[in-house]
C-alpha cells in the first residue's frame, strides 16, 4: 500500500468540506426571500390577532403570502400588493364608504388612491388591509381575508342612511350613499 502525503489525506476532506458548505449556501440563498417590514400595530400582542394571523389564506387575490417582520401582520405578492396589519385602532362612526362582504364590515379610505385603506368596523381589535388597486382589486383582496377576520367577534355594524336623507347622504338620483351609524 503506497503512503499517502498530509496534503493528500486532506484534499477528500476538502472536497466534502466545499460541498457540505455550496449545499448550506445554496439552501439559505433560495429560503431567504426579503421579509416585508412592517410597523405594528398598537394592538398586534391582542390575542384576537393571533387568531386572524394563524387564519391568513396562503393566496389572496392570486398574490402569494409573504413572510413579515411583525407581529399581527400579513403580506401578499412580490412587491407587496396587500398588507394587512391587525390591532389598529377601530374606527369610530363616520361618512365614508362603507361594506359588507361575507358577515365582515369594512370601512374604505380611498384619500390615497389608487392605495385602498379597507379597515373593519365594529370589531375590536380592528384589522386594517392596504391594498394596491393598480395590481389587485380591493374587492378581491377583502374577500379573500374575510374568513380570517370574522373570528373577531363583531359588534356594531355598517348601517345605511335611510332614503329620506338630503344634502347629508342623498344623491342627485335617489340613491343613498353607505354610511356607518353606531347601532350601539
Amino acid at each position: 500500500m503506497p503512503l499517502r502525503t498530509p496534503a493528500a489525506r486532506r484534499a477528500p476532506r476538502r472536497a466534502v468540506a466545499l460541498v457540505v458548505a455550496g449545499a448550506a449556501a445554496a439552501t439559505l440563498l433560495t429560503g431567504c426571500a426579503p421579509r416585508v417590514p412592517f410597523e405594528p400595530a398598537p394592538s398586534a400582542a391582542d390575542p384576537a390577532c393571533a387568531d386572524v394571523v394563524v387564519r391568513l389564506p396562503d393566496t389572496v387575490a392570486d398574490q402569494a403570502r409573504r413572510e413579515t417582520d411583525a407581529q399581527g401582520t400579513g403580506a401578499w405578492g412580490t412587491p407587496a400588493s396587500v398588507l394587512l396589519r391587525c390591532g389598529v385602532e377601530p374606527p369610530g362612526p363616520t361618512t365614508d364608504r362603507c361594506v359588507s362582504v361575507d358577515g365582515v364590515d369594512w370601512v374604505i379610505d380611498e384619500t390615497d388612491a389608487p392605495r385602498y385603506r379597507f379597515t373593519t368596523y365594529g370589531r375590536t381589535p380592528a384589522v386594517e388591509v392596504v391594498v394596491d388597486n393598480d395590481v389587485v382589486s380591493g374587492t378581491t383582496a377583502i374577500t379573500d381575508l374575510s374568513a380570517a377576520v370574522s373570528v373577531i367577534p363583531a359588534g356594531d355594524g355598517c348601517t345605511a342612511v335611510d332614503d329620506g336623507a338630503t344634502d347629508d347622504g342623498a344623491t342627485d338620483d335617489g340613491a343613498t350613499d353607505d354610511t356607518v351609524v353606531d347601532a350601539g
